[in-house]
């Protein structure tokens, strides 16, 4: 075991030192490299040297660099190393955490955890919630939720409402929980990408003067396209006048409530039936954490118990958790060694700092964007992501201008020294900035400013 450990942290360690120097990104002949890996099912075994080199020289390599410094697509995940370490120890002690009497200390340890999560988006005592793989399996839960609370078994009458810039996932969520794809209401958002509550407001009464049940509206606390922040006490006050669900996806954004700017501008996500998190985003851990808090957590638990015979008799304490009784998994990992080592190592206060740097970096880089002739700043810097586009002088909205940028950003990944993403804002090709990696600083903003500049005044 030692052994083992001692080859795979050999490769490790090699690897995270030279993630600065790595190239951003390195997916060509990517095709290739898998149906070389193609395999039958091995009989007999192969030395452990062997299999780490494959995967560390031959597998890793060809990727996205999504744990550099120069990721700055997309949402980045930062991967912290204590984090690896927690699953190690989770993954080898294997208990069994979804109840409570099977690993109380452990079950203990993740009950800590959400109730910092709740600390920190402002809800009551009474909310309850848990760790899941990521945002998309939270927004399910608590569409599923909030169905099984404001619908009754026909719920097939039921519409819920999102912006034009509303993650996919919620779409997906309201298809997998059972619903028509049209009763997903979209609403236009405004210039600044948030949605319009003038409209919102339209579409609900005209729902219900058709006989429908209007039953959920999502509040976005940051989202991919833009960074945008939607006026989550406006939408509040809405969903409190319609008695609709108030369900805020703040898997992006969320945990900039740890800092004060973030405090104010995500003001109103203390107010929601439901908040999503992401600490595989906000807190830099690694793919596969999530997380869903919900107000009323006696909510959560009639929304997803089920009674078995071959199951042990649950706690009706309400201050133990039973995750079972919580979430659509039985079976689960044991997720809240990931949070609860690296905070309790590190201290939030770290974390608060981390982010509060990938604010400024932000704005930054958007400033310093700006002195570049020809940017146009899209969307600015709520949080700590932004979109932007080149405008030649003369050139006009339309397809030839939006041909334009995405040949931009191909040039600037193909320096690999950072790597963007782009999207469409209102029909606008743009490019995106998202800074939220742990090893990205100063320096790195300053070559994607370099990189940026060049292919602007390339021919």
């Amino acid at each position: 075991m030692k052994s083992l450990v001692r080859a795979a942290l050999d490769h490790i360690v090699r690897h995270v030192e030279t993630l600065p120097a790595q190239p951003a990104t390195h997916t060509r002949g990517g095709a290739r490299l898998a149906r070389s890996l193609e395999e039958s099912l091995p009989e007999e075994g192969t030395p452990a040297g062997k299999l780490l080199d494959l995967i560390f020289r031959k597998a890793v390599p060809r990727s996205l660099n999504t744990a550099g410094p120069g990721y700055l697509g997309y949402i980045p995940g930062g991967g912290l190393f204590q984090s690896a370490v927690a699953d190690l120890i989770s993954d080898s002690v294997n208990r069994y955490s979804g109840l409570f009497m099977a690993a109380p200390g452990l079950v203990q340890l993740e009950m800590n955890v959400l109730a910092w999560f709740r600390t920190i988006t402002g809800l009551p005592a009474t909310a309850r919630g848990v760790l899941t793989s990521g945002g998309s399996m939270a927004n399910l839960t608590a569409l599923v939720t909030a169905r099984r609370e404001r619908l009754p078994e026909n719920f097939l009458a039921g519409t819920l409402y999102v912006s034009d810039q509303t993650h996919h996932s919620v779409a997906k969520s309201a298809l997998l929980a059972g619903f028509p794809p049209a009763n997903v209401r979209a609403v236009p958002s405004d210039e600044r990408f948030r949605i319009r509550l003038d409209l919102l407001e339209e579409k609900i009464e005209d729902d219900r003067r058709r006989g429908l049940t209007p039953f959920l509206v999502v509040g976005n606390a940051g989202t991919t396209n833009s960074g945008a922040v939607d006026p989550l006490p406006a939408l509040a006050d809405l969903a409190r006048r319609h008695n609709l669900w108030f369900h805020v996806d703040g898997a992006y954004g969320g945990f900039f409530r740890l800092t004060e700017r973030g405090r104010a501008i995500l003001a109103g996500i203390e107010r929601a039936d439901s908040v999503v998190l992401d600490p595989h985003k906000g807190l830099f851990l690694p793919y596969g954490t999530g997380a869903l808090l919900v107000r009323d957590g006696a909510a959560l638990k009639r929304a997803h118990s089920v009674a078995a015979d071959y199951m042990p008799t649950l706690d009706d304490d309400t201050a133990l958790a039973d995750f079972c009784e919580l979430s659509p998994e039985l079976t689960r990992p044991f997720r809240g060694l990931r949070v609860w080592l690296p905070v309790k190592m590190h201290g939030i206060r770290a974390f608060r700092e981390a982010l509060d740097e990938k604010l400024d970096l932000a704005r930054l880089a958007a400033e310093e964007l700006r002195k570049i002739s020809g940017i146009e700043i899209l969307a600015e810097p709520e949080l700590s992501l932004f979109a932007f586009r080149f405008v030649p002088s003369g050139a006009q909205d339309g397809a030839a201008l939006n041909r334009l940028n995405k040949k931009l950003l191909e040039t600037i990944n193909q320096e690999q020294r950072v790597f963007l993403t782009g999207t469409l804002l209102h029909g606008r090709f743009a490019l995106r900035i998202c800074i939220l990696s742990f090893r990205t600083h100063r320096d790195r903003i300053a070559m994607a400013i370099e990189d940026i500049k060049k292919a602007v005044e390339s021919p």
